[in-house]
């Protein structure tokens, strides 16, 4: 995970619910896609590989006065295939010292080109790809001198940082960190920045007495140097891409967990460490869960978490270590507001799509952040059921529905301007969508069986979006070229109108639906969709494929449906325009099973809080089991008329001390301020002053 949105809200869940439930992604440098529109002559190619590093040593030092590392690299490689006399790698703003080739127990000078961004060592000979060499380049890495626009693409692309280096914020912890998604780890160390390149890796950290250091796989060993200062040797020795390499440290203190006999860890800042079970503890049950679900043990040698001041994006899921903002910092209290399960679960799902199996080239990032969005939904539904698990769906389909732009870029796209234009509501949330599309068409057992073929095959490895394709069409014996290049390859959504009729003359129920997104721009879509007809207390079921502009489909039915629930799981991420009734609504939201059900039926109800039927229905919604849904009813008390207000007072007052939600209890008292001011609330309000949840808080002061 990258840069991404603060809260994954629609315009609509914000309209009525403000502030959603979960922070997925922190968002610093807005990102758009529209560089990318259809008809775009850039191609974006796979990074050619010429060098393959087999292992990487760092040995570094850092001087906090001038924010530089000194580092030492010895670079394990061979040719890829061809062979080479020389080797090209990336170095962003270094001081070259030496260069040379290790032969046993003696270096060789080697000759170099440097043009502060590229590293073009001379090799003694040409080798073949049967022949591996070793490089040592000593260099001093100076990421604060890197010039924006010159040498990196913007303030979030320097590879490493310094926080309160010289401590001139009192009170702000010194700490150090490294971000190499995308292309900036080689701000810090010699490397080939493309997420093809994969290595396993030792690095060496000295740090002055009271710090503590974090990277990727196992910590060997820590050396007391009898000068005020330890070095700690960390070594990973299973593969991984370079820009997943890390390295931080501070003043943590660490709090230990365990799965399976491996080591589970969570670095936070003294003040916050007492919380750090409370905010990670889940992290082994989430990886059984993701274990078993993907009949994959969780790949690596550990797993640690840590928390940043400063940190540029949300998260990152740098292998065996992830890096979180400081948001995560969280005292009980905030707990009750936010629990982060989101960005956790995000992070965990990576290991195995992203580092495990990594995309092979930007193109198909969504391989790493699609899978990582929708390991949220299974989490979700895993823990807290199928409602919960729809609620983010729901938010994640709105995102990508209310960012223009992001109609016009497909989602593996090879012709972005930018490499970080990928991470967008595209790769994240649409992609997500997609997936949960896929595992309805094709059915839970082989979803899953079709994920452990992809993991197992490509695993250590890099794949690209036909190597999911095959994957899924191995289980399943199924041709799915028709799903991969309408939902993966293209762009846009479907756009529907759907039509319901009812014939009392020959008793047929009619559905029409007609398919009305601009076909310049995206495909006719194939919707396999089943529609549910709610006639005299029962449902019949019916399974249709939609593949044309226009098509009606009829059936025989006794009487006049209800309802008639078109896409009756609500997998489609499509727009649709129906002819229902408030009536039928009414219908949707007390007999369809789904959580989209209801919140689809109260959001359409609650457009007419005039209606004889919407008062009744918006005040039992106070009791629905979901607080979304909960949450959305009692803000739309203020659109009903005065006696409706008034014989739901009670209920609102209820749910402003007793709610199991924060944000509905917030919202409760919102509404008795604002709606019941002339009642009495005073007795209400303070006992709500008990509530230490920061959004009841807030409530309670405005």
């Amino acid at each position: 995970m990258k840069n991404s949105l603060l809260m994954r809200c629609s315009l609509m869940a914000a309209l009525f619910l403000g502030s959603c439930s979960s922070t997925q992604k922190v968002s610093l440098d807005p990102i758009s896609v529209h560089g990318a529109r259809h008809g775009s002559n850039i191609y974006q190619a796979s990074y050619t590989r010429l060098t393959d590093i087999i292992h990487t040593s760092l040995d570094l030092k850092l001087d906090w006065d001038s924010a530089y590392v000194m580092g030492r690299a010895i670079i394990e490689a061979k040719p890829y295939n061809y062979p080479l006399s020389e080797v090209v790698l990336d170095a962003k703003g270094f001081r070259i010292n030496q260069v040379s080739l290790i032969e046993g127990y003696d270096n060789k000078p080697l000759k170099y080109t440097y043009n502060n961004k590229k590293l073009t060592i001379n090799l003694d000979q040409t080798y073949t790809d049967k022949q591996k060499f070793k490089i040592q380049i000593d260099y001093v890495a100076m990421p604060e001198k890197l010039k924006i626009g010159k040498d990196i693409d913007g303030p979030g692309s320097k590879g490493f940082y310094f926080v309160n280096r010289d401590n001139s914020e009192p009170g702000k912890p010194r700490q150090f960190w490294t971000q190499g998604e995308t292309q900036n780890n080689s701000c810090w160390f010699p490397t080939i920045d493309d997420p093809q390149e994969k290595m396993t890796q030792d690095i060496s950290i000295t740090l002055p007495e009271g710090m503590v250091s974090l990277s990727n796989g196992l910590l060997d060993f820590s050396t007391d140097n009898g000068d005020g200062t330890h070095t700690d040797n960390w070594r990973q020795e299973l593969p991984h891409s370079t820009y997943l390499t890390m390295l931080a440290g501070g003043e943590f203190q660490i709090a230990k967990d365990s799965w399976r006999d491996k080591e589970v860890s969570y670095y936070m800042e003294p003040k916050f460490a007492d919380h750090a079970k409370l905010i990670f503890g889940k992290t082994p049950e989430m990886m059984e869960f993701f274990s078993n679900k993907l009949k994959m043990e969780y790949p690596w040698e550990k797993y640690a978490q840590i928390v940043l001041r400063d940190f540029t994006g949300g998260a990152m899921e740098n292998t065996t270590a992830t890096t979180f903002f400081e948001g995560m910092n969280m005292t009980p209290a905030e707990y009750l507001d936010e629990n982060h399960e989101d960005i956790i679960s995000h992070e965990l799902f990576h290991h195995w799509f992203g580092n495990l199996v990594t995309s092979e080239s930007w193109a198909n990032l969504p391989l790493n952040e699609s899978f990582a969005t929708y390991g949220e939904y299974l989490w979700n539904e895993h823990k807290y059921g199928r409602d919960e698990a729809d609620y983010k769906g729901w938010n994640d389909a709105n995102a990508y529905f209310n960012t223009e732009q992001a109609r016009q870029a497909d989602v593996i796209r090879f012709n972005y301007p930018d490499r970080e234009q990928m991470f967008d509501v595209v790769s994240y949330q649409k992609g997500g969508r997609i997936l949960h599309m896929l595992r309805k068409t094709v059915g839970d057992e082989a979803f899953f069986e079709s994920l452990t073929l992809y993991l197992k095959r490509h695993s250590y490895k890099t794949a690209e979006i036909h190597d999911l394709r095959l994957a899924f069409e191995e289980v399943t014996g199924k041709d799915l070229n028709w799903f991969f290049n309408q939902w993966f390859l293209a762009s846009g959504n479907p756009e529907l109108e759907v039509l319901t009729h009812y014939d009392v003359t020959t008793r047929k129920a009619t559905v029409t639906v007609k398919q009305i997104q601009p076909l310049t721009t995206s495909p006719m879509y194939r919707l396999p969709v089943k529609i549910d007809f709610y006639v005299n207390g029962k449902i019949e079921s019916k399974q249709v494929v939609i593949d044309k502009a226009e098509q009606s489909f009829s059936f025989d039915m006794p009487q006049e449906p209800e309802l008639i629930n078109f896409d009756a799981e609500k997998y489609l991420l499509a727009t649709r325009k129906e002819n229902k009734t408030i009536a039928q609504y009414a219908v949707q939201y007390q007999q369809a099973p789904l959580f989209l059900d209801r919140m689809e039926a109260l959001l359409a109800i609650t457009k007419v809080p005039g209606d004889k039927l919407s008062a009744p229905l918006i005040i039992s919604a106070m009791n629905d089991k979901h607080w979304a849904i909960r949450r959305l009813a009692v803000k739309s008390i203020a659109l009903l008329n005065k006696e409706a207000q008034a014989s739901a007072h009670d209920k609102v007052k209820d749910l402003a001390l007793t709610d199991a939600r924060s944000y509905v209890r917030a919202s409760a008292i919102q509404v008795l301020r604002k709606v019941y001011k002339a009642e009495k609330t005073d007795e209400i309000l303070s006992k709500a002053q008990r509530d230490v949840s920061p959004s009841v808080v807030k409530a309670l002061s405005e």
